[in-house]
């Protein structure tokens, strides 16, 4: 993992200095800690992906995922599974996205 090792040594000199230049109010005891976290990947892999034709760059892609039983984690896997697409495929087509529960 590479880091920016100037702004990494300040940061973690002054963690406060992260919420200062955010525009976030500063703890008076503030008790941040600043570090490096290596975020390991899961596999993900989505129930369905539409993609229009590469000529109708204007229709979005959709993307399908079914629910059968309630899952507290959906909306965390399914915008990480999302995200992750994005990243790797780079669609040409803008992304479209509807939730469709049943209670």
């Amino acid at each position: 993992m590479k880091t920016d090792s100037l702004f990494y040594r300040l940061f973690q000199t002054d963690p406060a200095l992260v919420l200062e230049l955010a525009g976030l109010a500063v703890p008076k005891q503030g008790r941040y800690r600043f570090g490096s976290q290596e975020i390991k990947q899961t596999a993900f892999r989505l129930d369905g992906v539409l993609e229009p034709p590469a000529d109708q760059r204007e229709a979005p892609v959709v993307f399908v995922e079914v629910q059968f039983q309630p899952d507290e984690g959906l909306y965390l896997r399914f915008f990480s599974e999302l995200l992750l697409y994005l990243r790797q495929y780079q669609p040409p087509h803008p992304a479209s996205s509807r939730v469709v529960s049943e209670p």
